[in-house]
C-alpha cells in the first residue's frame, strides 16, 4: 500500500494532513524562515540552507529571498538556475527545472490541484508535475499551472498563465499563454 507521500508524488489523491507530509512542510517552513528572515541575503549560510531545502539542485542554484515552497525536496534543478524575489513553488509533485533557467520576480509554479467535487475536496487533494526545459526564461508574474511542461529555449512573457504545454524554442505570452512565434529559427 502506498504512503500518502507516494500518492502525492505520483499524482493520486492524497491526504495533505498525513503526519509525514505535515512534518515535511514544517521542515521546509523552518528552513524558509532561516532563509527569508534570518539571512535574507545570499550569504554562505543562505547557500547552506538552500542545499538542505533543495537537495536535488545542480551547481549554481541562486535564489533571491524571499522564496516559498511546500517541501523543497520535489524541486529538481539543473545547473545555473536563478530565482528572483518573491517566487512560490508548490512542489507537491516534482518540479523539474533544466539548466540555465532564469525565473523573474513573483513567478508562481503550482503542482497542487484539488478535486472539482466539493465533498472530495474537503479531505483530499492531488498534484501534477511541472517541467521547465534548459535555457528558458520565465517572465515576471507568470503562473505555471499543474501539469504544464515548458520546452527548452523558451521565453514566457511577463504576466502569462501557462495552462498547457509549450513546445521547445517558443515565445509564449498571455492568459492563457499561447505561442506567438518560434525562436532561434
Amino acid at each position: 500500500m502506498k504512503t500518502e507521500k507516494e500518492k502525492m508524488i505520483s499524482g493520486e489523491y492524497y491526504n495533505a494532513f498525513d503526519p509525514e507530509l505535515v512534518k515535511g512542510r514544517r521542515t521546509a517552513k523552518n528552513l524558509l524562515h532561516s532563509l527569508n528572515v534570518k539571512e535574507y541575503r545570499v550569504t554562505k549560510k543562505a547557500k547552506e540552507i538552500l542545499k538542505e531545502l533543495i537537495p536535488n539542485a545542480g551547481a549554481g542554484l541562486y535564489i533571491e529571498p524571499p522564496f516559498h515552497c511546500d517541501y523543497g525536496y520535489n524541486i529538481i534543478a539543473g545547473d545555473n538556475v536563478y530565482f528572483n524575489v518573491n517566487c512560490v513553488v508548490l512542489d507537491c509533485a516534482p518540479v523539474t527545472i533544466g539548466s540555465n533557467v532564469f525565473i523573474a520576480p513573483n513567478v508562481q509554479i503550482y503542482t497542487a490541484s484539488h478535486p472539482l467535487d466539493a465533498e472530495l475536496r474537503k479531505t483530499l487533494e492531488n498534484a501534477y508535475p511541472v517541467s521547465i526545459g534548459d535555457d528558458t526564461w520565465i517572465g515576471g508574474n507568470t503562473v505555471i499551472c499543474p501539469g504544464a511542461t515548458i520546452g527548452k529555449g523558451c521565453v514566457i512573457g511577463a504576466g502569462s498563465v501557462v495552462t498547457k504545454n509549450i513546445p521547445d524554442n517558443s515565445l509564449a505570452v498571455g492568459n492563457p499563454a499561447k505561442v506567438i512565434r518560434k525562436l532561434n529559427q
